[in-house]
């Protein structure tokens, strides 16, 4: 059972980790250059996944 609560923990804190980072990232971007959002979108989604793969990577 404490195993479970464990894997279940780490999930939550994964999840609230990732979307602080999400949120920060995609305020950075609307203030940093309304005009090209989309021009910009892509480089931090590829940053994002990069960000996914090291967190992961950790546990």
């Amino acid at each position: 059972m404490k195993h479970n609560m464990g894997n279940f923990m780490k999930g939550v804190g994964m999840g609230v980790a990732l979307g602080c980072t999400a949120g920060v990232v995609g305020t950075y971007l609307v203030k940093k250059n309304k005009k090209g959002i989309k021009n910009n979108a892509g480089k931090a989604i590829h940053s994002f996944g990069d960000l996914l793969e090291n967190v992961t990577g950790m546990f």
